[in-house]
């Protein structure tokens, strides 16, 4: 049985690690061709889909520099023809009292949360588009409709990038462009560890009596590439400029 990504290039960003590496080997599974860009090195990631029968590459790329993205894209597409599939996953925290934020960590995580997903997504869309179409996942939070104290500014570029998926989506619809966002809460990635960690010491509750009030558990970062998964595949081909929700009814209470 063909996987739901058969014979499709899927180009994920942030993905030598975490959900974004869950996501690599996910899609691979399902069929497609990786295309891995990360700072981190994702070197050992593409050869284990490479000796599991998958095709992947690796391109080392700062997401928030105009001149990398281009670079890894073109090295992608150069190796694998047309992205039909970009998971726009790369991302990062700050996570500290509102008024010891600095401009400089503010411009820092705008570039990295939010100008990257413009930088990757201008980049990629020619190529897709010149293909008749493809799906863009981008990677929200919980924390664009929740407010977590000492994340103002982290929930504030997960409200960019929430608006920034509705708004290609609307945009793009009648050219064959799907775009949805994937929203997950607490995550067991060391990503998501960190965030747990710095909060309790700046006195918020993350204990795991509080995890479990607010969403029962830790999410597993498989569990947000099978979410990832259903938006780029064929299977979510009429959900449009969406915002999914992996959070086990945190945004629900």
């Amino acid at each position: 049985m063909p996987g739901r990504l058969e014979g499709k290039t899927a180009l994920i960003s942030g993905g030598a690690g975490g959900c974004g590496a869950a996501a690599s080997l996910l899609f691979a599974r399902e069929g497609a061709r990786i295309a891995i860009v990360d700072q981190q090195d994702g070197s050992a990631l593409m050869r284990e889909i490479e000796a599991a029968g998958g095709e992947a590459m690796y391109a080392a790329c700062d997401v928030s520099k105009a001149d990398q993205v281009s670079a890894a894209v073109k090295a992608a597409t150069d190796r694998f023809g047309a992205i039909n599939v970009l998971f726009n996953h790369a991302g990062t925290i700050v996570v500290k009292p509102f008024l010891e934020t600095t401009e400089q960590e503010w411009d820092w995580l705008m570039a990295v949360n939010v100008k990257s997903m413009f930088l990757m997504t201008k980049a990629v869309l020619p190529s897709m588009l010149a293909a008749g179409g493809g799906a863009i996942v981008c990677t929200s939070s919980i924390s664009a409709v929740a407010a977590t104290p000492m994340e103002v500014l982290y929930d504030t570029t997960k409200g960019a990038v929430h608006m920034f998926a509705r708004a290609i989506a609307v945009e793009f619809r009648d050219k064959g462009i799907r775009c949805n966002a994937v929203c997950p809460g607490f995550i067991r990635t060391p990503h998501g560890m960190h965030e747990v960690d710095a909060l309790t010491k700046l006195g918020v509750d993350a204990s795991e009596a509080a995890m479990k009030a607010m969403q029962g558990r830790m999410c597993e970062p498989d569990e947000v590439a099978k979410a990832a998964l259903f938006l780029a595949s064929d299977d979510a081909s009429f959900v449009n400029g969406a915002h999914l929700f992996v959070d086990n009814t945190f945004t629900a209470i």
